[in-house]
């Protein structure tokens, strides 16, 4: 598809000028693939007006230089953030910032390394929950591949194809992050949140507290990018789980602060469930087998008949 101008992107929206969308973007060191993902932004067909929000966390290749030259010539839609030092180093959760900064009604996410497929998916979204308030968030499908070609499709399977109640989504629901269009409503972490890498497991779960999830299986599925950059999906198996215990614990503590004792206890589940995957086979059994002998001896000894006083 050809990629029109600013000019010509603008007409379609008519009188309108403000924003109902704001597409947020991280990048760092995406300067193979930006250019990708920033023209699957501006190929969406809507029939209202939407902004980007492209933040590069100090990029040392020429990430930034590409961003600079399609917000030359998007300026009043690609609105650039540039770094002078890598955020992300230093812990600081800038996505959830970028939601405070979005002039949005909704919130739409991609990163830098990922792209969109289909030029409907922003107008096919916000229609849904303009009409259905009871609904927070949609999403759809998506791919990965890597540079040899599709390596899984669909993404997301099974129960994952539907939708999500408030529930599901307060517990964590897996969702493909870079399909989602979501109500602009989290704006500010909670402290127990802060450090927290996986933050689309966070965001789901705040989210919840507002309404389901709506899983849109006609928009095409996206492209999700496995590389060698890519901070989350070439981290290995163990690394990953470890990360979202990090998330789970976190928001244990988080769902304990506010009084949410079931949350509190499921994610404690979370927790406790991944911290036997990252044992070995031996270890988990004699784990198991001191439990149950702990188990057995406080049972013997509620069953043992007490002594007869003198």
């Amino acid at each position: 598809m050809e990629l029109k101008n600013e000019q010509a992107l603008m007409e379609q929206w008519g009188a309108k000028t403000e924003p109902l969308l704001s597409i947020v973007c991280l990048a760092y060191n995406h300067a193979p693939f930006i250019r990708k993902t920033l023209e699957g932004f501006l190929q969406q067909e809507t029939d209202f007006p939407f902004e980007v929000i492209v933040h590069d966390d100090a990029s040392t290749d020429a990430t930034a230089a590409i961003i600079a030259d399609y917000a030359a010539r998007y300026p009043a839609i690609i609105k650039p953030i540039y770094q002078t030092q890598n955020q992300y180093s230093l812990g600081v959760p800038f996505s959830t910032r970028l939601f405070a900064r979005s002039a949005g009604k909704y919130i739409a996410y991609c990163e830098g390394d990922d792209y969109w497929t289909d030029p409907r998916k922003l107008q096919l979204q916000v229609d849904f929950l303009e009409r259905h308030r009871d609904y927070v968030m949609t999403y759809h499908d998506a791919f990965m591949f890597n540079s040899q070609g599709i390596i899984q499709t669909p993404q997301l399977t099974g129960k994952y194809r539907k939708d999500a109640t408030a529930l599901e989504l307060m517990q964590g629901r897996p969702v493909s992050t870079l399909t989602v269009c979501f109500r602009n409503l989290i704006q500010e972490l909670p402290p127990e949140l802060l450090g927290v890498e996986v933050l689309d497991i966070c965001w789901w779960s705040l989210l919840g507290a507002y309404g389901k999830g709506k899983f849109m299986e006609e928009i095409s599925p996206a492209a999700y990018r496995i590389h060698e950059g890519g901070i989350f999906s070439m981290r290995s198996s163990k690394q990953r789980i470890q990360m979202a215990m990090h998330a789970h614990y976190s928001l244990a503590r988080y769902y304990n602060r506010i009084g949410n004792r079931a949350l509190y206890e499921y994610f404690l589940i979370q927790v406790f469930g991944e911290c036997l995957s990252l044992v070995s086979p031996l270890s988990k059994l004699q784990a198991l087998s001191s439990i149950a002998q702990n188990i057995g001896l406080n049972l013997l000894r509620r069953l043992s008949p007490k002594p007869a006083r003198s």
